[in-house]
């Protein structure tokens, strides 16, 4: 049999071990000590309410730009009611389409407590994306404001939909939608539509007595939210996401954010778009289950109007992407905000470079930095680091395994599990991972394995202590020669010269070399530089097959609404060997209930 070590790698607060990985050859499982349960009862509505009968006077969100401040106990009343009165039904599908508003937030509330499947909808899709959204799940009812900026929400929608200018509110029949019969405006009144305020109003004791039934009736295992991949490889996907994956998602967050979390007063700055998980679960989740303050800075994401709202709101916690950091780091009067208030943070979304996490720690004083990593279909975190972990591994890791959950790193073409130190494909198991993809029984079987691992296409090495680095995405590989190149590890390194703020390596077709490599730069402000100047401090430092061929500087870059890089290829970060904790779900049965339910809907 072979030899198991025990060995610590994060000790409390009281000098007792929280963490211990157990290493056997080519594995690793992951074990915490009087480890929080699955929180198995508990549906979105239920752990609200929860929350807001414990801290009913706590403030729960703050809209900066709006002026709109909402107690647990206010927040609590919402909407759920006046959508059954609409006519919307346990099981429909409605469309939230829009920038960070209250009403965005109130809407993720009422829909679960009404049994109805909130899909988030990105406020940046132009009608024919709309279309493909609306139609891909049989939206019956879509939420969405006049207009924001450019984004005119009622002309698309009317484009889309001409039957809504002769239609009676909730009564629209659509040539081109057959489910979508409801629209409803947050900010004017338009043909055809109903008022924010008709749906306010709307709910009769009647309707709250349906509501109390229908929430009786709400399993955790009910799909809850429908949330779109990104698409930058082809047309999105739906992921379906249940109560129990981002109740219990929410919930394991204090497990690497204890300093912060157990504190009084948690005031968390959140820039981050709500129609993401990373705003929606990581904000909206845990507001419901840890019962934190959400400060929202602005509707539109402004970096200064982040650092203005940490000031004002004497925010403790700041969310953001590495490109959000980059945009508060660049502002030319940031000395001049007091962010003394801050003690904590999370960067997340898309790769976070070594030395923007360095930068953040340093300029912004931000000590309790924590990197994580998460997957759309995966709720979405499963990696985390911790507030105390030495600035190498904020720098070059993204963290250990999220409790309750397992991930195995394997080689790509032959599946085994690969020894530690070794790069391979992440695959994640455990109650986080997705109902599936709405309606699209193929996809998710290409995506989860029928012992229920996901496969993140992610590629990473785990050291022997349990942190996994970050070595890039399966489909970003650039194969040179054959050689076999991560666009990330190029990126890391590149991010250390004195003029560069940002930077993103493709791969470009050649005819000799198969492809070569091209670092597309965006310099700090101020200064100059040359293709030679970045191919000379290459060398000697990466290998001479790393050094990027081709060098273009630029302004700024294509970006998703999530703000983080659009590429040619999708990249998303992750980590590996094995790790374990434990697989409580049952989560073969729970797919099965959700395929067969996607297919009595048919």
């Amino acid at each position: 049999m072979s030899k198991v070590m025990f060995k610590h790698f994060q000790v409390s607060p009281h000098g007792r071990p929280a963490l211990l990985v157990v290493i056997i050859p080519n594995l690793v499982r992951l074990m915490k000590p009087n480890s929080n349960k699955i929180r198995n009862s508990l549906t979105v509505g239920k752990a609200l309410q929860v929350t807001a009968e414990r801290w009913p006077d706590r403030e729960a969100v703050v809209f900066v730009q709006s002026g709109i401040r909402k107690t647990f106990a206010q927040f609590q009343h919402d909407a759920a009611a006046g959508l059954l009165a609409l006519g919307l039904k346990k099981g429909d599908r409605l469309g939230m389409w829009g920038p960070n508003t209250y009403e965005w937030l109130l809407m993720q509330f009422a829909t679960a407590k009404a049994g109805i499947i909130m899909v988030s909808v990105n406020p940046a899709y132009q009608p024919q994306e709309l279309e493909l959204a609306l139609k891909k799940v049989q939206c019956k009812a879509i939420v969405c404001p006049t207009q924001f900026k450019t984004q005119r929400y009622c002309d698309m929608l009317r484009q889309l939909c001409p039957e809504m200018n002769t239609a009676p509110p909730g009564g629209i029949k659509s040539s081109r939608f057959s489910e979508l019969s409801t629209v409803i405006v947050l900010d004017s009144q338009q043909p055809g539509t109903f008022h924010w305020n008709d749906l306010m109003q709307a709910g009769s004791s009647e309707h709250y007595q349906q509501l109390q039934d229908i929430q009786k009736q709400l399993s955790f295992d009910d799909p809850v939210n429908i949330q779109f991949t990104s698409g930058t490889t082809g047309s999105p996907k739906g992921a379906a996401l249940s109560h129990h994956n981002i109740v219990n998602n929410a919930y394991f967050m204090e497990w690497s954010l204890i300093y912060t979390l157990k504190t009084k007063d948690v005031r968390v700055c959140l820039p981050v778009p709500l129609y993401h998980c990373f705003g929606s679960v990581g904000g909206g989740m845990v507001m419901a289950v840890h019962g934190i303050t959400l400060v929202f800075p602005s509707t539109g994401y402004d970096g200064r109007a982040n650092l203005a709202a940490i000031q004002t709101e004497k925010c403790t916690f700041v969310y953001g992407t590495p490109t959000m950091y980059v945009d508060m780091l660049g502002q030319p009067d940031l000395a001049e905000f007091d962010l003394s208030s801050i003690k904590s943070g999370i960067m997340a979304g898309s790769p976070c470079p070594a030395e923007i996490v360095k930068n953040v720690i340093k300029v912004m004083g931000i000590k309790d930095m924590v990197i994580a990593y998460g997957t759309t279909e995966n709720s979405p975190l499963t990696f985390s680091g911790f507030p105390v972990d030495s600035m190498e591994r904020k720098a070059e890791t993204v963290g250990c395994i999220y409790p309750h959950t397992e991930a195995k790193v394997v080689d790509p073409t032959t599946g085994t599990i690969v020894p530690l130190g070794v790069q391979g494909e992440l695959m994640i198991r455990g109650y986080c991972v997705m109902l599936g993809y709405w309606q699209e029984e193929a996809k998710t079987q290409e995506s989860i394995t029928k012992e229920g691992w996901y496969k993140t296409g992610d590629i990473a090495s785990l050291d022997k202590y349990g942190y996994c680095k970050i070595e890039g995405r399966l489909k970003d590989m650039i194969i040179r020669g054959g050689e076999n190149i991560y666009p990330a590890e190029i990126e890391q390194f590149l991010h250390t010269h004195p003029k560069v703020q940002e930077v993103q390596v493709v791969g470009v077709k050649d005819e000799r070399m198969g492809e070569e490599i091209c670092a597309c730069i965006k310099l700090k402000a101020g200064q100059e530089c040359t293709v030679e100047e970045i191919q000379a401090y290459c060398r000697g430092q990466i290998a001479h097959f790393k050094i990027p061929r081709y060098v273009t500087f630029v302004e700024s870059y294509p970006l998703t609404l999530f703000l983080s890089f659009t590429h040619l290829r999708s990249r998303r970060t992750t980590c590996g060997s094995r790790l374990r904790n434990s697989w409580d779900c049952e989560w073969k049965e729970r797919r099965a209930m959700f395929l067969n339910r996607g297919n009595a809907r048919k």
